[in-house]
């Protein structure tokens, strides 16, 4: 029997007499069937007639669950045919690399709430999350791991932020193998691709290592050779990682594949740190340019994948796509390289901070931190009237006391509404922050699995 809002939204209940009957018909809406002669009345005084804001409300719950059962079927459906080819019959196979991920702007309503909740909106908390959040932030991971663990039973059930919290947490300690286990287990819970393990930086990476304002560029539109000039200015540029945003890129030639290939690897091989921000929308370009056994679109296009791969460090997609190259081409497979610990100079000099810059945080927060607020202080005096983006990509652990501290500094950079924003949390870090209310001055993004 049907929920009553269900009825009241005018959805049928599924009619197993019928036998070409599609997987979720039953979650459509039928027609209504022809009304039976009515039987002669037995009461005395007739039914009260809905008033026209009574049928208006009604249409209006009718309208919305018609939508969202639309939507949950077609999310459903896409999961049980994922397999482009055998969606679309194309005997034309793509190269192995990662599944495209939507950017923040391009993601969904649906899949925003199937899969994480807004990034800047504080999900309910509960006191495991809490509790391990500060014992990760004293610098107890072992004792915030065995909290998250022993929740996944009761908790785990039914909210994935301890999932996330853990993933973060064997990230940061570099146990993989710890991860793809817990991986696996949550893909088979929550019916979704396991989220991929890519190293961060150790917990006892020096505080001062990745701290100042990041050289940065932000590419757009069609990747093209009008993008090499951008890119010679980040090589030319010292200090801090370089940031570049791939996040807005919709096309790719074969020249602008190369003049960034190009970057990469003369960064790569000059050891200087690369934060990648929106990668996996590149990946999702690149790929359907590639096919097994077709050159016309020249080595290129696979070499900056395979080299955005290897940034990634996602060795197995690696692997595929590099013997997928190989039989194209005819030559021998590139290899993976465990790439080397990399490290920041310090802060850049003063200047204008372009709309795509970032001040981006230490892997460490922790202790006296009086020199990091100063600098953070200089960088939002660049532009009073510019956000202030603190880019936590490479923030891996910040103790309870200097979170404290930092909040004191966001508040007083919030005045007459300055808009704050702290852009790429890991999820313990996060949890930490909206226990400490951060929400009352400053955005929180999480990075999303």
């Amino acid at each position: 029997m049907l929920p009553s809002w269900m009825s009241a939204a005018g959805v049928a209940a599924p009619d197993d007499r019928q036998g070409n009957v599609g997987i979720f018909s039953f979650l459509k809406k039928k027609p209504e069937a022809a009304a039976a002669p009515p039987e002669p009345a037995r009461l005395e005084t007739a039914p009260r007639q809905p008033s026209d804001a009574e049928r208006e409300r009604q249409r209006e719950i009718a309208r919305a669950t018609a939508a969202k059962i639309d939507a949950i079927e077609l999310a459903m459906t896409t999961d049980f045919f994922d397999d482009a080819e055998a969606r679309w019959g194309n005997t034309r196979r793509a190269p192995a690399a990662a599944a495209a991920v939507l950017d923040e702007a391009g993601e969904s309503e649906l899949f925003t709430m199937l899969e994480q909740p807004d990034a800047a909106a504080a999900p309910a908390a509960a006191p495991v999350v809490e509790e391990s959040a500060i014992l990760y932030a004293n610098d107890q991971a072992a004792l915030a791991e065995q909290m998250l663990q022993g929740c996944l039973a009761e908790l785990g059930r039914s909210e994935r932020q301890p999932w996330w919290m853990l993933f973060d947490l064997y990230q940061a300690a570099g146990r993989e193998q710890d991860f793809d286990s817990i991986a696996i287990d949550y893909a088979s819970h929550f019916e979704t691709s396991p989220p991929a393990y890519s190293n961060r930086l150790p917990a006892d990476t020096p505080q001062q290592t990745f701290a100042g304002v990041a050289p940065a560029a932000r590419l757009t539109g069609t990747l093209g050779s009008d993008a090499t000039p951008r890119l010679q200015a980040l090589l030319a540029s010292s200090g801090a990682p370089v940031r570049i945003d791939l996040s807005a890129i919709t096309h790719a030639t074969i020249d602008g594949c190369a003049a960034l290939l190009s970057a990469l690897q003369s960064l790569r091989g000059a050891r200087r740190a690369i934060v990648l921000a929106g990668a996996d929308t590149l990946l999702a370009v690149l790929r359907p340019m590639l096919a097994i056994g077709e050159r016309s679109s020249g080595e290129a296009p696979w070499l900056l994948l395979l080299e955005l791969l290897q940034l990634l460090e996602r060795e197995k997609d690696f692997e595929e796509t590099a013997m997928d190259y190989c039989v194209t081409f005819e030559v021998s497979p590139p290899s993976f390289e465990v790439l080397p610990a990399q490290a920041g100079a310090g802060t850049t000099p003063a200047g204008q901070p372009g709309a795509e810059q970032r001040f981006m945080l230490p892997a460490t927060v922790d202790g006296d931190i009086a020199p990091l607020l100063a600098a953070i202080d200089n960088y939002a005096a660049m532009d009073p009237a510019a956000p202030v983006v603190l880019d936590c990509t490479k923030l891996v652990r910040i103790g309870f006391a200097a979170a404290t501290n930092l909040h004191a500094a966001l508040r007083r950079l919030a005045v007459d509404e300055r808009r704050i924003e702290l852009r790429e949390l890991n999820h313990l870090v996060a949890a930490l922050l909206r226990l400490l209310n951060y929400g009352d001055c400053a955005r929180l993004y999480a990075h999303k699995y």
